[in-house]
């Protein structure tokens, strides 16, 4: 019967040691699992954006200036600007901070400025040209 208790005694401890492993075994190889997962999703080529258009990336421009009012204007028979509309619109919008040039074609300007041309001249600049407001869209 001391015999039996000392195997048993022995046993115990054995099978213990053994259940630890094998729990320890199952965790590693799940974590692991998980590791390369992780990786292959971290590695999977996002999505990536579109470029922006020659005219989206010059409305960025202007949109981080961070005027409270954008708005793009283009003639209304679709021709470039001229001298005479540049001093047309230094003379009626003498608030706006950054004029730039929508395309190379210089059909189209956006105009920044934190004034409401609205409050000003802006119904005299609309007889002449074409005004989008592209303010907080």
């Amino acid at each position: 019967m001391t015999e039996m208790l000392k195997t048993k005694n022995q046993l115990v401890p054995l099978l213990f040691t053994i259940a630890i492993l094998m729990a320890g075994c199952a965790n590693q190889s799940g974590s692991q699992q998980a590791g390369q997962s992780n990786k292959q999703a971290q590695s999977s080529p996002k999505p990536s954006r579109s470029p922006l258009t020659e005219f989206e990336s010059r409305l960025q421009f202007v949109r981080n200036g961070n005027y409270t009012y954008i708005w793009v204007l283009s003639r209304k028979d679709g021709k470039p600007f001229d001298m005479v509309d540049g001093e047309f619109l230094r003379k009626n919008a003498p608030q706006v901070v950054d004029w730039v040039k929508a395309d190379e074609q210089g059909t189209r300007f956006i105009a920044g400025t934190n004034f409401d041309l609205e409050q000003g001249s802006m119904e005299l600049i609309k007889k002449r040209f074409v005004v989008e407001d592209y303010s907080n869209k």
